[in-house]
């Protein structure tokens, strides 16, 4: 077969494959989970059953798939993140504003019962593991210059930064996020001067970025 031809068919494959997946998470967020059918999937989806069932076998595997695409779209974000050619203090805060904010979003757009159906497997543990390298990784690097606590390892203070910037999933807006990561970052005592310049510093390279579109 031509090499051609097979990635037409693997891009409409991926095609329906996302047509499917973000139908299924749309209809679980209005109904929730427990009451969804696959052929409420199908016909949202705009494919027959048997088509469907050519990818997934159940509603559960639908949603994992969706969920677990937008966690490593996430991870990649934050690993990006991470490898920029910026100070460590930069790239630190960066992560850490960047964190809260899909915590946030995530906090708005899931529900419990779907939360507790996806946030499971050892895909999980494998995300959770990446996530962690990130924070560590960074922590490490501030603190040989200076910039953050040593008092605490780099592994310690990654377990706090996570777990503390997840209560952004609670925060009423936007501001709200920044001051519960400033608040985080202070418990790094990652100093304001490094915080503010860091901040002013993504905010510059964002705005000479092209805009993105969904």
């Amino acid at each position: 077969m031509p090499k051609l031809w097979e990635e037409s068919i693997e891009e409409h494959r991926r095609s329906v494959r996302d047509a499917i997946t973000e139908a299924a998470w749309r209809l679980a967020e209005e109904h929730g989970p427990l009451s969804l059918t696959m052929s409420q999937v199908a016909g949202a989806a705009g494919i027959g059953r048997a088509t469907l069932y050519k990818y997934f076998a159940d509603i559960e595997s639908i949603l994992v798939a969706h969920h677990a695409r937008h966690v490593e779209d996430h991870l990649q974000a934050l690993e990006g993140l991470r490898g920029e050619a910026q100070p460590p203090g930069t790239r630190l805060v960066a992560v850490a504003h960047a964190y809260a904010s899909i915590c946030f979003h995530r906090g708005r757009h899931s529900s419990a019962d779907i939360s507790t159906l996806v946030h499971r497997g050892p895909e999980i543990g494998d995300a959770g593991r990446r996530l962690h390298g990130v924070f560590a990784g960074l922590i490490a690097e501030a603190a040989a210059e200076g910039l953050v606590r040593k008092d605490l390892s780099p592994d310690e203070l990654a377990v706090y930064c996570r777990h503390a910037l997840e209560v952004s999933s609670h925060a009423k807006d936007l501001d709200g996020v920044a001051r519960l990561t400033r608040v985080v970052l202070d418990g790094l005592e990652c100093s304001p001067e490094v915080q503010d310049s860091a901040q002013a510093s993504v905010m510059v390279s964002h705005r000479g970025r092209a805009p993105h579109r969904s």
